[in-house]
C-alpha cells in the first residue's frame, strides 16, 4: 500500500513527501497539531519532528498559526497543497483496500482488519 501511495503522490506532484514527511501530514488534526504531539504520536524525537515540520512549512505543505488555547503556543496546520496531498493520499489507500477486499472477499477482508487493528494495539501506544 505504501509504494502505491507514494507512487500516487509523486504522479501528483508530491515527490517531496518522504515517508517521514508523510507521517507526520497524516497525523495533522483537523484544527491543526501541536509540535510536540506530532513528535510523540509519529515516534519521533521533538527535534527530528522540528526538522521534518520546517521543511514541510518551506515546501508549502503546512503552516504554522496561534494556538486558540494557548497564547504562547503554535499550531502546524495543513495547508491547501497539504490537503490536497493528505486528500490524494487517502483516496489511494481506499482504492487498494478496495482491490485487497475484491480479492480477499468481504468476510476475509473484515477478518484481516481485525486481526490488524488488535496488533496495533500492542504496537502503536497512540491507536
Amino acid at each position: 500500500m505504501e509504494r502505491r501511495v507514494f507512487a500516487a503522490l509523486t504522479a501528483g506532484g508530491h515527490a517531496d513527501l518522504t515517508p517521514a514527511k508523510a507521517r507526520l501530514v497524516a497525523r495533522i488534526g483537523t484544527n491543526g497539531s501541536r509540535l510536540t504531539d506530532l513528535a510523540a504520536q509519529a515516534q519521533v524525537t521533538k527535534q527530528t519532528a522540528s526538522a521534518l515540520a520546517d521543511q514541510l512549512v518551506r515546501a508549502g505543505y503546512l503552516e504554522r498559526v496561534p494556538d486558540p488555547t494557548d497564547g504562547r503556543a503554535r499550531l502546524l496546520r495543513l495547508t491547501p497543497t497539504g490537503r490536497a496531498a493528505a486528500d490524494l493520499a487517502n483516496r489511494t489507500a481506499d482504492e487498494v483496500q478496495a482491490e485487497w477486499i475484491s480479492h480477499l472477499g468481504k468476510r476475509a477482508a473484515a477478518e484481516l482488519r481485525k486481526t490488524l487493528t488488535a496488533l496495533r494495539e500492542v504496537t502503536d501506544p497512540y491507536a
